[in-house]
C-alpha cells in the first residue's frame, strides 16, 4: 500500500508540473497578441502622422501660389483716382433729342490698371446735389496701359422750356470702387428743365459707353 500511495503522490506532482507548463505558453501567447496589436496601432499612427505632413505641404504650396496671385493683381489692379487725369467734354450731337457729356479716364500712373463698372457722378446745381442714376448696361471690365484711356457718357435731358430752369454749376466724378473725387468744370448745357420728377433723368453710362473706348 506504501508503494501505491507513493505512486499516486508521483502522479500527482507530475500533473500539476504540466499543468503549469501550459499555464506558462498561455501567458506568453497573450503577451505576444498585445506587443503585436501595440505595434500595428503605432504603424498606423506614424501612417496618419505621415499624411498630416504631406496636407501640410501641400497647405503651403498652396499658400505660396495664392501670394504670387496676389502679387499678380496688385501689379493690375485698380485704377485709382490719383492714378488719373479725368476730363469731360460736350459730346451732343446735332439733332439729339438729349444732351450728352463724355467724360475721359486718362491712365497716368505709370502701370497697367483697371476699371469697370460704373463711375459716381453728380451735379452741382443751384436747387442741390443731383446724382446721376445708372443705365443698366452691361460691361467688361477695361484694363489700361500707362498712357492710354477710356470714356464714358452722361446724358441728361435738354432745357427747352424758354425758362432759366436748374443751373449747373459742376461736375463731380468718382472712379469706379474709389471713394475720392473730382470736381470738373460742367461742358454741357447750362441748365436742366425743371420737372415734377417725370421728365427724364441724368444718367450715366458704364466704361467705354462713350466714344471707342481703350487706348487714344
Amino acid at each position: 500500500m506504501r508503494v501505491r500511495k507513493l505512486t499516486f503522490t508521483a502522479l500527482a506532482l507530475a500533473a500539476g508540473l504540466s499543468l503549469t507548463a501550459c499555464n506558462g505558453d498561455d501567458s506568453a501567447a497573450q503577451s505576444s497578441g498585445t506587443s503585436t496589436s501595440s505595434a500595428s496601432t503605432a504603424g498606423g499612427g506614424s501612417a496618419e502622422g505621415s499624411g498630416q505632413g504631406s496636407a501640410g505641404k501641400s497647405a503651403t504650396d498652396q499658400g505660396t501660389a495664392t501670394g504670387t496671385g496676389s502679387d499678380t493683381s496688385a501689379a493690375s489692379g485698380n485704377c485709382g483716382t490719383d492714378a488719373l487725369e479725368i476730363t469731360a467734354l460736350d459730346a451732343t450731337s446735332t439733332g439729339d433729342p438729349e444732351g450728352m457729356v463724355a467724360v475721359t479716364f486718362k491712365n497716368g500712373g505709370g502701370q497697367d490698371c483697371t476699371l469697370s463698372g460704373y463711375a459716381g457722378v453728380d451735379l452741382k446745381t443751384n436747387a442741390g446735389d443731383l446724382s446721376a442714376e445708372r443705365t443698366g448696361q452691361d460691361s467688361d471690365p477695361v484694363t489700361l496701359a500707362d498712357g492710354e484711356s477710356v470714356s464714358f457718357g452722361i446724358t441728361y435731358p435738354v432745357n427747352d422750356s424758354g425758362g432759366s430752369g436748374v443751373r449747373i454749376t459742376g461736375l463731380v466724378v468718382t472712379p469706379p470702387n474709389e471713394t475720392k473725387s473730382v470736381t470738373l468744370d460742367w461742358p454741357g448745357a447750362a441748365s436742366l428743365p425743371v420737372t415734377d420728377g417725370s421728365g427724364a433723368t441724368v444718367k450715366v453710362g458704364p466704361m467705354g459707353s462713350a466714344g471707342q473706348g481703350g487706348a487714344s
